[in-house]
C-alpha cells in the first residue's frame, strides 16, 4: 500500500491485559471552580470540558503513588493473569509519555520493580498516544521472529503536574481567550497505567490473536500539538482536520488488504466527544460498537487504548474482532486488529 506500513503477525497473541487507575477523582466542575477568575474575565461559560470534550472527570495519583509504580502494579496483575513464569520474559517495553528525567529510561525502573531476568531486553518507545500499540506491534514481530518468547508492554501516565501548571497559568491576568483555548486540551488529561503480556499463539490457544495492522504518518503536522510537564499547546482545528485526513487515508488504503468495516468493537484512543464523532463520520463506523472511557478517566495518553480494552474485556466473546486505532501527536495513526 502506497504510504502505509503494514504488519501481519503469524504467531502472536495477547495473553493478558490489566489496568491501574488512581482512586482520587478530579471532576471538571472542580477544575471550573479553580478557573473561575479566568472564566469570568474572559467571559467563557463553565462546563466547556463536559459539553465540548465530554470529559466529566479524570483520575489523579494520591500521595505516595507514582506512575511507574502503577505501571509495575498493572504488569504484576497481567503477569499473574497470564500464568507465565516471568523468568521467560524476553522483552519489556515502556511506552509512557510521562518521564521524570531524560535518562535512564523509565523501563529500567519497571524492569527492576517486576524482578525480570537480566536477559530481558528493556527500553522505552516514545510515540505520543500511539506508543502502546507500537509496543505491542514490536513485541509481536519479535515473537514471530523467534527472538523472544514473551513480552510485557506497559504505560504509566501522570497528568497531575501538567494539570496544576496549566490551571495556574490560565488564571493569570495576561491570558487571552486564544491562549486559553490553545491549552484547553491539557485540562482533559488524566492519570493511569496499563500493561499487556504478549506471547506465542501456538503455545496459548486461549490467547487473543494479534493479526496485524497499518500505520501512516503526516509529520507536516508535527507542531500542532506539543507538550511537556509545563503544559500542552494545541492548534485544535489543525489537529482535528489533519488527524481525520490521516485516518481516512489510512482507512481507505487498508481496504485493499483488511476488512474492518464491521468489527465487533473499535477501541479508539480516548480524546473527546468531538474526536470520537469525527472518526465515526470519517470512517463510517457504527457508534454503538465504540466504547468510551474519556468521560470518566480523561485522555490518559498511550494508556487510554489498553485501559479502555481492559474495561471492555468482560463483555467480549471468543471470536469477536477488535480494531485498536488512534491518532498521536506528530501526526501518526495506527490500527491493529485482534481476534478475541
Amino acid at each position: 500500500m502506497s504510504g502505509n506500513a503494514t504488519s501481519r503477525h503469524r504467531n502472536a497473541a495477547l495473553l493478558a491485559l490489566a489496568s491501574t487507575t488512581p482512586d482520587r477523582v478530579t471532576t471538571s466542575a472542580d477544575i471550573d471552580r479553580r478557573l473561575a477568575p479566568a472564566l469570568k474575565r474572559l467571559r467563557l461559560p463553565r462546563g466547556l470540558l463536559q459539553r465540548v470534550a465530554g470529559v466529566h472527570e479524570r483520575r489523579n495519583w494520591a500521595d505516595g503513588q507514582t506512575f511507574d509504580g502503577a505501571a509495575v502494579a498493572a504488569a504484576e496483575k497481567a503477569l499473574a493473569e497470564s500464568g507465565i513464569d516471568r523468568r521467560e520474559v524476553g522483552l519489556l517495553v515502556n511506552t509512557s509519555v510521562t518521564r521524570k528525567h531524560l535518562e535512564p529510561s523509565v523501563a529500567v525502573r519497571i524492569h527492576h520493580g517486576l524482578g525480570l531476568p537480566s536477559s530481558a531486553v528493556n527500553f522505552d518507545i516514545a510515540n505520543a498516544c500511539l506508543g502502546f500499540v507500537n509496543g505491542m506491534n514490536l513485541a509481536a514481530q519479535l515473537i514471530d521472529a523467534g527472538q523472544i518468547k514473551y513480552a510485557v508492554v506497559v504505560a504509566g501516565e501522570d497528568a497531575d503536574d501538567i494539570q496544576d501548571n496549566t490551571i495556574e497559568r490560565l488564571i493569570g491576568d495576561d491570558i487571552t481567550r486564544a491562549d486559553f483555548m490553545q491549552e484547553f486540551a491539557s485540562l482533559t488529561l488524566g492519570s493511569g497505567a496499563a500493561a499487556a503480556v504478549v506471547g506465542p499463539a501456538d503455545a496459548h490457544p486461549e490467547g487473543h490473536r494479534i493479526l496485524g495492522g497499518v500505520t501512516r504518518a503526516a509529520t507536516q503536522f508535527h507542531d500542532v500539538c506539543v507538550g511537556s510537564v509545563e503544559g500542552m499547546y494545541t492548534d485544535t482545528r489543525a489537529l482535528l482536520e489533519g488527524g481525520m485526513e490521516l485516518v481516512l487515508a489510512a482507512w481507505t488504503e487498508a481496504r485493499h488488504e483488511w476488512d474492518w468495516a464491521a468489527m465487533d468493537r473499535y477501541i479508539l484512543h480516548q480524546v473527546s466527544d468531538v474526536h470520537t464523532k469525527a472518526i465515526v463520520k470519517a470512517a463510517g463506523l457504527d457508534r454503538s460498537r465504540i466504547p468510551t472511557t474519556y468521560g470518566r478517566f480523561g485522555n490518559v495518553g498511550p494508556a487510554s487504548i489498553p485501559i479502555t480494552l481492559a474495561h471492555e474485556a468482560s463483555s467480549l466473546e471468543p471470536g469477536d474482532r477488535l480494531l485498536l486505532m488512534g491518532v498521536g501527536s506528530g501526526l501518526n495513526t495506527a490500527m491493529m486488529e485482534i481476534a478475541w
